[in-house]
């Protein structure tokens, strides 16, 4: 195998996620999530946008499908709403949500593109948000009940789970600090989320076990190992700290069955039980890893975790204000072999945002391809140095609704017009077809070079 080239059955794959891109918000029986909540809140997204139509997929998913076909994706990674399937968020089923679910696993199979389904993508039921969310005592039984009637439903065909993406995000950005749904700021409450968050984890993933049904499941995180700015001791221990808290505050309930030390000591978190911890560590069947930045990181009184992240260098500043640091992806992927040893690890979204037009039918996207084209290989280059790394999804495969910062962002290999909803592939999403069929980057060097 050249250094070029991927692992037989390498999984390539592109993701979206059900509130970025479905639309159809208050049609077919769903009921309101956190974040149709909060998008309704004025002040809280970039030019009041929401996700009620998006980039109506509800209606379109067929042709949607049949687009992924075309770029040649044999997975596609999607996350369910569960206001969709349990409106109420427990209790009865919705049939209409399980019916166009099934429509679209159909469609998908028929194609020959295995699904790879995320249960929970920060859609949370609203209902269940107003009587305590993720802090309430059943909040991991709530969680159990709507994962394994996804299980039942679909799992005949979906032999791909994750059970929650990006908790971090959800708990942090969504309790601590306010800049995502449901919109709180208190940065006690968010840990109790965390917690309540890996129980679920831990519920969906013995459901899933105990029906037999001979797929994969495992989480999908955020966490990154950002490296010391300095040989200063100070520096170094700075950095430790920092990916104990990016890293750690989920993979090692996870993996290990409790918080680090370190956690304890500094943050609010609850505390195990010997059920819980049980629970929550049971072994999941891959590790996944969404992965977008990384910095080096220096000490700095009074911050937290001590740390203050320093870019590890300006270029290709992305619409998200990111930079193009592929190294950075490496070192998480080997850090994260290093310290948990999954037996599996899959990249379930990498991408950027950059802004180009439609020309003569053609999106010339050239920072995107070289981008992506960099991150492929810095994980091909992982795989050599040990990482168990069985797979790769772009995020994302369409412009879509960017959560607080609406529409602004564009992150797909597909061009979205949200006027027409017209989609056009980008020069990124045809290199990102020669990949594939190739299974080698090769064709992106080429494709880079044109």
């Amino acid at each position: 195998m050249s250094d070029l080239s991927f692992p037989a059955g390498f999984a390539w794959g592109a993701a979206t996620a059900s509130y970025q891109i479905e639309g159809a918000v208050n049609e077919d029986g769903r009921k309101p999530s956190v974040w149709d909540t909060y998008c309704a809140t004025p002040g809280k997204v970039e030019d009041g946008a929401s996700g009620a139509v998006a980039c109506d997929h509800y209606h379109r998913y067929q042709d949607d499908v049949n687009l992924i076909a075309d770029l040649g994706f044999p997975y596609y990674r999607f996350s369910l709403a569960w206001p969709r399937i349990m409106p109420d968020g427990v209790g009865a089923v919705n049939p209409k949500g399980i019916d166009f679910y099934n429509r679209l696993i159909d469609a998908l199979v028929e194609k020959g593109i295995q699904p790879a389904v995320t249960l929970f993508h920060w859609d949370y039921p609203q209902s269940l948000e107003d009587i305590g969310g993720w802090t309430h005592p059943d909040a991991h039984k709530w969680f159990g009940d709507y994962a394994e009637t996804c299980f039942r439903a679909f799992g005949d065909r979906v032999k791909f789970w994750i059970t929650e993406n990006e908790p971090w995000c959800h708990a942090f950005l969504g309790s601590g600090v306010g800049a995502h749904a449901p919109g709180n700021t208190d940065l006690d409450l968010c840990y109790k989320v965390a917690h309540g968050l890996l129980l679920g984890h831990g519920e969906a993933v013995a459901r899933y076990r105990g029906l037999n049904q001979g797929g994969k499941i495992g989480i999908t995180t955020n966490h990154r190992y950002d490296v010391p700015y300095s040989d200063d001791p100070k520096d170094i221990l700075a950095t430790e700290q920092s990916n104990i808290w990016n890293a750690g505050w989920f993979l090692d309930p996870i993996y290990k069955g409790d918080y680090a030390d370190y956690m304890k000591q500094r943050y609010p978190v609850p505390e195990f039980t010997e059920e819980t911890s049980k629970l929550v560590s049971q072994p999941t069947d891959f590790m996944g890893l969404n992965f977008y930045e990384g910095s080096y990181v220096r000490w700095k009184d009074g911050a937290p975790n001590d740390a203050e992240q320093v870019p590890l260098h300006k270029s290709g500043e992305t619409q998200m204000g990111w930079f193009r640091v592929p190294e950075s992806l490496k070192t998480t992927l080997v850090k994260s072999q290093q310290a948990y040893n999954p037996a599996e690890i899959y990249i379930t979204e990498n991408g950027c945002a950059y802004d180009y037009p439609v020309v003569d039918g053609r999106v010339h996207d050239e920072l995107r391809v070289q981008f992506l084209r960099e991150y492929m290989a810095a994980a091909r280059e992982s795989i050599d140095e040990g990482v168990n790394l069985k797979g790769y999804f772009v995020w994302s495969l369409m412009d879509n609704f960017e959560w607080a910062f609406g529409y602004r962002p564009r992150f797909g290999i597909v061009h979205v017009d949200y006027e027409t909803q017209v989609r056009t592939p980008k020069d990124s999403a045809l290199m990102m077809r020669e990949i594939i069929k190739a299974n080698s980057l090769v064709p992106g060097l080429e494709f880079a070079r044109s």
